[in-house]
């Protein structure tokens, strides 16, 4: 679901990337991360396991252009991909405005892949969305891999709906920009539909979505700046923080934010982490200037 701010003239879209344990939806948002521009990205959280697989998500505004004068920002985040974080997943998918499936191109994994690709259509379907009308593009990974399945069994096995899909090696970078510009449009088009009035609006950028830095900044720029919390240092900074009434930070405290936008992201932390008889579930707000 789209997220509109009247008052900094911005709206905000969900991009989720979703696919099995490993297939390399992480992988995909530390590339696009390093390859932005700092002045057109905001920070990248990542909550991960001692064995540093994903856990909850990764969040990653992007700044891409406007429509009918409104400024578009899109968040990208990445699901769990482990089957028994099922909950945590239906959490982050939530409100999504576009998917981006990412597929296993090993043979080992194509069950995984048809598996995960079900789960999908099924957790959205429990929302009440409809994959098959809902924005999204496949990407199949690994191809660097020897031995990986022709793009035409997975796009058969796959590819239900005739999304469109596209061949990367994520830790290479490969394909990776390409999958991105390819649901942005997808979901700046959606957008200028459904609020541009119908017409064709859209003043965001398309050939380059990872505008080259200039040559005189690449020596101050960052590789890549991922601030990572442990389950137990998030629930540490969550109970030092004063809480009102109303669940909110007093106004006038140090982490006080009255001029920000506040997001709130709802994460299930599974009951393995803690020895509690249930899942504990926190709220993240992130302020967003």
């Amino acid at each position: 679901m789209v997220l509109f701010n009247a008052a900094t003239k911005e709206l905000t879209a969900k991009i989720v990337y979703y696919g099995p344990g490993l297939c390399g939806k992480t992988t995909n948002l530390q590339h696009v991360y390093d390859s932005l521009p700092q002045d057109g990205r905001g920070k990248m959280l990542s909550l991960a396991t001692q064995t540093d697989r994903t856990l909850f998500f990764d969040f990653l505004p992007i700044e891409l252009g406007t429509i009918r004068g409104m400024k578009t920002r899109i968040q990208l985040y990445t699901v769990p991909g482990q089957v028994f974080y099922d909950a945590t997943r239906k959490l982050v998918l939530r409100g999504a405005d576009a998917v981006v499936f990412v597929a296993d191109s090993q043979a080992q994994a194509l069950d995984g892949n048809r598996e995960s690709f079900q789960n999908l259509i099924d957790n959205l379907r429990e929302q009440g969305s409809d994959l098959e009308k809902l924005p999204h593009v496949i990407q199949f990974n690994k191809r660097d891999i020897p031995g990986a399945l022709p793009v035409e069994v997975l796009d058969r096995e796959i590819n239900r709906f005739g999304a469109p899909t596209f061949e990367a090696c994520a830790t290479r970078g490969q394909g990776v920009r390409e999958t991105l510009s390819g649901v942005a449009r997808l979901v700046l088009k959606h957008l200028t539909e459904k609020y541009g009035g119908g017409a064709p609006a859209v003043e965001a950028p398309q050939a380059d979505m990872f505008p080259s830095p200039r040559p005189e900044a690449d020596a101050e720029r960052q590789p890549l700046e991922v601030e990572e919390l442990g389950a137990g240092e998030l629930l540490e900074e969550i109970e030092e923080l004063p809480v009102t009434e109303g669940g909110g930070v007093p106004a006038g405290e140090p982490g006080a934010h009255p001029s920000t936008s506040v997001v709130e992201v709802p994460v299930v932390l599974d009951r393995s982490l803690f020895s509690s008889a249930g899942p504990v579930e926190i709220r993240l707000k992130l302020y967003l200037k």
